[in-house]
């Protein structure tokens, strides 16, 4: 079983412990012992992972690292666990920081057993950065941050070899927010940089808000339009294979200017691609979506439907098919409930993908 065969295994596991992982200690065993181990490092060795690592802090003595990954006797790792389910961006990770800064480790982890932050000293030697150069989510993660994770097992693990890619990780992330928060609420800043460049008349209160609904509008159309850019590469004989492209199908039958596919509608398509993977080909998972519902058919057929997404309102749920097109509607809080589901989506893409 390879790395990230393992990693998909432990995420399987998540919806049958979610119940009773209600402790920090629950949490270590279930989920974040097994993810050590799957990074190569033998769990059960204190020469290699060591649990409640003494990390004296000044005049604090007896302070603990939850676990420390060592290589050749010396921390290489160190990982501050919270119980699962616990908001890691709502909180500091203040532990962490002061056993970096005592221990020899270059890099630090903060973890829930699902999320994962990896720190480091970018910004100043031996002082850990405040925001996370890595962010890998068990439950829902790209083919890029498991090639990043990838790096952290013991077969790889070089320091200079992460340290040298962390500075590009850690700031395309934080472009990636900045543009992200521009795609859907256009800061005024920004309007006014994109309207000089196109507008010459005077900059009224109007002006500005026409500009303001045409950059959100004309931002959002570029992502589709690249989208589709990809989808007809895909399907030239020459192209490369569609399973290869990071982007799924996606097929709008309605305005384009009136539907936009949500990052949150694309991130419940990813989590429901990726639990089909055990009953069909990724690649014949489509999304369409409509103004009402999104929607995940087999084979991008309308006679195929396998479930819908009804995230436009405060109350969010899920349609699921059966293999009679009679849809079920459940409630959902947070995407991870997606997993929760899985037997369902498994039977109505099963028998969809087998020609039923």
């Amino acid at each position: 079983m390879d790395f990230l065969d393992q990693i998909r295994l432990i995420a399987s596991r998540v919806p049958n412990q979610a119940g009773h992982l209600q402790t920090e200690e629950a949490t270590k065993n279930a989920l974040v012992l097994p993810f050590i181990k799957a990074l190569g490092f033998d769990v059960f060795d204190p020469l290699e992972v060591r649990p409640e690592l003494t990390a004296d802090v000044g005049v604090k003595k007896g302070e603990k690292v939850d676990y420390a990954i060592l290589r050749e006797g010396k921390p290489i790792i160190i990982m501050e666990c919270k119980k699962y389910g616990t908001d890691l961006g709502k909180i500091t990770a203040t532990q962490l920081f002061r056993y970096f800064t005592v221990t020899e480790a270059r890099f630090g982890v903060l973890t829930n057993g699902i999320n994962y932050f990896f720190y480091t000293d970018l910004d100043q030697p031996n002082m850990m950065d405040t925001k996370p150069f890595l962010e890998f989510n068990l439950l829902d993660f790209k083919d890029q941050e498991a090639e990043e994770l990838k790096k952290f097992t013991k077969a790889t693990f070089d320091i200079n070899n992460i340290l040298s890619t962390a500075t590009d990780l850690k700031y395309t992330k934080e472009i990636q927010r900045v543009l992200n928060e521009q795609l859907h609420a256009p800061s005024e800043e920004f309007v006014r940089l994109l309207a000089g460049k196109v507008y010459s008349g005077r900059m009224t209160q109007a002006i500005k808000d026409q500009f303001a609904s045409l950059t959100k509008r004309a931002f959002q159309q570029l992502v589709n339009d690249k989208i589709n850019d990809r989808l007809k590469v895909a399907m030239t004989s020459s192209g490369p294979n569609p399973e290869e492209l990071p982007e799924p199908v996606v097929a709008l039958q309605e305005p384009e200017d009136k539907i936009i596919t949500t990052p949150e509608e694309w991130e419940a398509f990813y989590i429901v691609r990726a639990i089909l993977r055990e009953v069909v080909e990724p690649k014949r998972i489509a999304i369409r979506d409509a103004q009402s519902y999104c929607a995940v058919l087999c084979d991008d057929n309308n006679r195929k439907p396998i479930c819908r997404f009804y995230f436009n309102s405060k109350n969010k749920s899920v349609g699921i098919f059966d293999i009679q097109k009679a849809e079920t509607k459940t409630s959902i809080s947070d995407l991870t409930d997606l997993y929760q589901l899985a037997d369902g989506l498994k039977v109505v893409a099963s028998f969809h993908a087998n020609g039923k």
